[in-house]
């Protein structure tokens, strides 16, 4: 029987060029797969490159769950871990490896049903407010939140942006969302002012070919800093891929592309700035957004649309935030609630 680790890395080449699957998702199947074959080879007294394929079967992926459980792992990252597992196997079955799929009989770990954290509408204002806007770092830093909130981009979402996808004065972007999706996302006119203010900055620090300037020099509002001689721009900023040229619209301290790390850290300290006592990540952002705009009175198709769901059952669960709402609806319509 031949060893097990040679198909995984063939699985993941065929995510990676017949299914055109995200490095960040391949990444993490790798992971997964690889924890599996470390748990397996835990149980044979071998090394992981020494499991064969038979001994993938379906009490070696129980037991990997139970592994999972004993270690504190959340149901849903269980559930994410034996997605995983299931398509390998399912790869393997397809491949006449396997006969059959040790999987089918494996349930999935329900999912604990959690609320997003979101903001309040005086909440997200003071968060907005936040940043100086009297320097390029707070502007930028105030186009970033604006985004979020008035698109519900996700955080990887948005530092892909490139100045080609942001049309400001049509105010509207085109992401590129999970599994390469493209969709086309409005926004609003307080983001439209935050951007064109940020693009102006961000004109200046390229023109002037400095991308390495230091923090202090990129703060500094009164005066354009001075030019750093011989040094080219770094291939975060500008770039080909896929024969197409590629612009980061946000950009760090020194030139390059914003990190998903970077955007993190900085929300988060503006969330601290404003003495917001929820932990508000960039994803609460995008929570906020649905649950603003469901508050309203947005219709659930459209919002599913907006945030790049792929199934309605992932936006419904913000209706569930809403309960105050419906009450108010159900006293003010219904005959027999009304005094």
């Amino acid at each position: 029987m031949s060893e097990l680790r040679p198909h995984l890395t063939a699985f993941l080449e065929y995510l990676r060029y017949n299914r055109n699957v995200s490095p960040h998702t391949i990444r993490a199947y790798e992971t997964d797969l690889e924890q599996l074959l470390a748990h397996i080879a835990a149980g044979d007294g071998c090394k992981p490159s020494a499991v064969t394929v038979d001994r993938f079967d379906t009490d070696a992926v129980r037991g990997f769950l139970s592994e999972l459980h004993a270690r504190g792992n959340s149901r849903a990252s269980s559930a994410r871990r034996l997605a995983a597992v299931r398509t390998f196997a399912r790869f393997l079955v397809r491949e006449e490896l396997l006969p059959d799929d040790p999987t089918a009989l494996v349930g999935a770990p329900r999912k604990e049903q959690t609320l997003p954290a979101h903001l309040a509408t005086a909440e997200i204002q003071k968060l907005l407010e936040a940043p100086d806007s009297a320097t390029p770092q707070g502007r930028r830093d105030r186009a970033i939140l604006e985004l979020f909130y008035a698109s519900g981009l996700r955080l990887s979402e948005l530092v892909a942006l490139d100045l080609e996808d942001v049309n400001v004065r049509g105010r509207v972007l085109r992401v590129l969302g999970k599994g390469g999706h493209e969709r086309l996302v409005p926004f609003n006119h307080a983001s439209a002012d935050a951007l064109s203010a940020m693009l102006q900055d961000r004109k200046l620090l390229v023109a002037q070919g400095t991308p390495d300037l230091t923090a202090a020099a990129f703060r500094a509002s009164a005066s354009p800093p001075e030019p750093w001689r011989g040094r080219k721009v770094r291939p975060a900023t500008t770039s080909e891929r896929h024969g197409r040229r590629r612009s980061a619209v946000f950009l760090n301290l020194r030139g390059g592309r914003l990190t998903t790390r970077s955007v993190d850290r900085i929300v988060r300290r503006y969330v601290r700035e404003a003495a917001i006592a929820q932990r508000i990540s960039p994803h609460a952002l995008r929570h906020t957004f649905a649950t603003h705009l469901l508050q309203a009175g947005a219709d659930l198709r459209a919002i599913q649309e907006l945030l790049g769901h792929a199934r309605l059952t992932t936006t419904q669960r913000y209706t569930h935030l809403d309960v105050k709402r419906m009450l108010e609806v159900y006293r003010s319509a219904h005959p027999r609630a009304k005094k």
